[in-house]
């Protein structure tokens, strides 16, 4: 069983987080090991990891851009350390956000930017409640898409520093 199964939630890129604490609460009320503690060892044993299994699943759905790599990952769109060749325009513009964070320039104005750019890409693959079925141009994209936002998340976190 899929997380999105576990959770009642549909197969897709995106997903509406409204329901998912609720569900979250829902399954660990059902199978917390703390409620098992006078069955036997294998069914204690059961519900913790039952209980882990739900508690790795609400991590993942509370974060988009987690949320979309599981997708991926279960469509098998991506792979673990995957090698991804991001297009060369998107590079040099990385570059020159790079290079601002090295002058202390506009560089988190810059990279914002792009994360607002990045999700007008996508916005209609993500925000649409009919794609159960995704092309395969829609998957290359989210593809696309994830690595991108996956290089920016890192200048956002060398920004922190």
């Amino acid at each position: 069983m899929n997380y999105f199964e576990l959770f009642d939630l549909p197969f897709r890129a995106s997903i509406d987080h409204t329901g998912v604490q609720k569900k979250y609460i829902q399954l660990q009320k059902k199978f917390h090991p703390d409620f098992y503690t006078k069955l036997s060892h294998d069914e204690q044993e059961d519900a913790e990891n039952q209980s882990a299994h739900i508690n790795k699943a609400y991590g993942i759905f509370k974060d988009k851009n987690k949320t979309l790599e599981y997708f991926l990952r279960q469509k098998e769109i991506i792979e673990h350390d995957e090698k991804f060749n991001l297009p060369n325009d998107f590079l040099m513009e990385m570059l020159e956000i790079n290079e601002a964070i090295t002058e202390k320039e506009n560089a988190a104005e810059l990279v914002n930017e792009w994360q607002q750019k990045l999700e007008d890409e996508v916005r209609d693959i993500l925000k649409s409640q009919d794609h159960i079925d995704y092309s395969a141009e829609d998957l290359s994209r989210l593809k696309t898409y994830y690595y991108k936002k996956k290089y920016l998340l890192r200048i956002l976190d060398r920004l922190a520093d």
